[in-house]
């Protein structure tokens, strides 16, 4: 059985037209996920606009820069997504540093000081204990540690600021009440 060289630029074709069917945000997310998946993601590049590929030989467009959401500043893009909870506003926060903020103000994990600086920011009420509410995002699943003290946004957290929190000016699913136990009939 002979084996044959993988081909680049059939590989290429594959993942756009994978990709086509989805919108420039969407995208780039699967791109940045698929990248994590491969462990292709060095520190620091992911909020740097990627290079374009030679895709438009190929008869595909161009793969464009990441745009933002048009959220101009922290509080516009938290008032977008409308966390509920504490560690849902710090994933939205870690989110915001890493992907939306002006190119100046970009970092790749925030710290207790930047949630109660967010807090302040956005008019929200401090967080009380704003370590626990980072390790408890952790604990969830939504964010990463890093050097101590530094949480990063994870896939799953993208996840939950990127689609499921809302963003269309709906209302969040209301959580379902818990049945009433009703006490048992003696006999």
């Amino acid at each position: 059985m002979s084996k044959t060289t993988p081909d680049d630029l059939e590989a290429v074709r594959a993942v756009v037209g994978a990709l086509e069917g989805f919108d420039t945000k969407a995208q780039e997310r699967i791109l940045r996920w698929a990248q994590e998946k491969l462990g292709l993601v060095a520190p620091g590049l992911a909020s740097s606009p990627p290079a374009q590929p030679p895709i438009a030989a190929l008869g595909h467009s161009q793969l464009p820069h990441a745009p933002t959401t048009g959220a101009s500043d922290i509080k516009s893009f938290v008032e977008k997504k409308r966390p509920t909870s504490d560690t849902q506003f710090a994933a939205t926060i870690a989110y915001y540093y890493r992907f939306e903020a002006p190119p100046e103000l970009r970092k790749e994990s925030i710290g207790a000081s930047d949630l109660q600086e967010a807090c302040r920011q956005v008019g929200r009420s401090r967080i009380r204990y704003p370590v626990q509410t980072l390790v408890n995002a952790h604990g969830q699943g939504l964010l990463d540690r890093g050097e101590p003290g530094a949480y990063s946004i994870n896939t799953v957290g993208e996840n939950l600021v990127a689609v499921a929190l809302p963003s269309d000016g709906t209302t969040p699913a209301k959580k379902r009440e818990k049945k009433s136990k009703k006490p048992k009939a003696r006999k």
